[in-house]
Parts: C-alpha cells; sequence; structure tokens
C-alpha cells in the first residue's frame, strides 16, 4: 500500500533522503523511526506527494505520487507534524469545510462527518472552538480531517509530539482503533510509542536506511530499544 524505491532528494549537495527503499503492506501499522533530522518528514512528505524526489519513486495503493498524486491523494490520509487546524473553527464547522473542499456532499458528508467524530471520540467538544481545545483533542481533529474520505492508507508525521502522558494515551487509543482498518505508517522519534503500538519499525538515519524489519528483531540482544536505537544511529554516523 506504501512504496518507497530508491527515493533521494538533494539540495544542491546535502543529501535529505538517499536511496531509501522500504514498503508498508496492507493491514500493518509501521514505525518510521530515526532521531531529530534524520530525514523522516521530508521521506514522508516526499510519500504523500508533497515533494517531489530528486531521484526514486513513491507510491501509495499503486500511484505514482509524482505523476499520479491525485488519484494517489484519494487513498491517502495525511497528518503533518502540527497539522493546519483554524483556531476559529469548531470542529464540526472544520469536518465540514474539509467534506466540501473533497466534493463531500449529501447523505454521505452527515455519515463521514458522524462517523470520524465517533472513532476519534470528539462528541464532547465537536461545537468549542478549536482554539479551545487541549493539544491532545486538537490532534484528533487532524485524524478526524485525514481520515474523512475514508482513505485505505494513513501517514502521520509525530502525532504525540508534545502531548502530556494523558493525551498521548488518548492518542494511542486512537491509533489502534483506526489501524483495525486502515494501513498507517507513523513516523515518531519517540521509543515507547513503537513499543506501545507498532509490530514493524522502518528506521532511518542521516537520509538513509539502516533497518526494516520487526520490533522483537530490534532489540535481539535483549538490552532495550534505547539501545538498540543508539547502536544503529551510532554505527550508521560512523560508517556513513
Amino acid at each position: 500500500m506504501i512504496e518507497a524505491i530508491g527515493l533521494s532528494k538533494f539540495y544542491g549537495a546535502f543529501a535529505a533522503v538517499n536511496n531509501v527503499s522500504f514498503r508498508v503492506n496492507k493491514g500493518e501499522l509501521v514505525a518510521f523511526l530515526g532521531p531529530n533530522g534524520a530525514g523522516k518528514s521530508t521521506t514522508m512528505k516526499l510519500l504523500t506527494g508533497y515533494l517531489s524526489p530528486s531521484e526514486g519513486v513513491a507510491r501509495v495503493a499503486g500511484h505514482d505520487m509524482n505523476t499520479d498524486r491525485l488519484a494517489g491523494a484519494e487513498k491517502l490520509g495525511y497528518l503533518p507534524e502540527n497539522g493546519p487546524l483554524y483556531p476559529d473553527m469548531t470542529p464540526y464547522s472544520l469536518l465540514e469545510f474539509f467534506a466540501d473542499a473533497r466534493g463531500i456532499g449529501g447523505k454521505r458528508k452527515e455519515d463521514r462527518i458522524d462517523a470520524v467524530i465517533d472513532l476519534c471520540i470528539l462528541s464532547s467538544v465537536v461545537h468549542k472552538p478549536i482554539s479551545k481545545l487541549s493539544k491532545g483533542f486538537r490532534q484528533r481533529v487532524g485524524m478526524a480531517q485525514a481520515l474523512l474520505h475514508e482513505p485505505d492508507v494513513l501517514i502521520m508525521d509525530e502525532p504525540t509530539a508534545g502531548l502530556d502522558p494523558n493525551q498521548i494515551l488518548e492518542v494511542r487509543r486512537t491509533l489502534r482503533r483506526i489501524s483495525e482498518t486502515k494501513t498507517i505508517l507513523l513516523s515518531t522519534h519517540i521509543l515507547q510509542e513503537v513499543e506501545a503500538i507498532a509490530s514493524r519499525v522502518v528506521m532511518i538515519h542521516e537520509g538513509r536506511l539502516v533497518y526494516d524489519g520487526s520490533v522483537k528483531d530490534l532489540d535481539r540482544d535483549g538490552q532495550g530499544l534505547d539501545a538498540a536505537f543508539h547502536r544503529l544511529t551510532r554505527t550508521a554516523a560512523t560508517e556513513g
């Protein structure tokens, strides 16, 4: 459902992403891991068609996101870090706005808004201004917007960044519900997120792929994910 094939993005001599290849299969929830500045956000922008690759191909549900972006976008829900929300709107009016923008009308519009409000547990705040909501609720509003058009694939960039522990638990519960029917690639640098919600990890460092495998195999020496993360990023930095 998500394919990165030799993806690279160069800015002059600087390689933000360098020959990255991986795939996410239908029904998987994959954690996209790496330290700050590793190239995670750039890779996600390439996968969603927001950026064009210098080399390689990004596909969503079989659609090349450089040459067939609109068809791919129909299958894709994208939640960037600090995703765009209009603070003067309520969650309901925001969802109405995005439904109209996507050409979702009539009974389907009402049904989809009700469905994502229920899925993301927003009923208690649906008519409050977004500016008055906690960051945890705002993240859930962003997820609801990304899910409104019933995408098969969801790509999220740091969905729990800056949240307090209670808010993180709420967002994790939402992600587990969503993952029952969607293919998800979730970017994070928080190792606890990987253990809590993912079964597989793709890790990059300095723009290069350094690991693609299960959470269990990542901690193959039993010293914990922190040690595995340090080992892989340190080795990559030394060899790169």
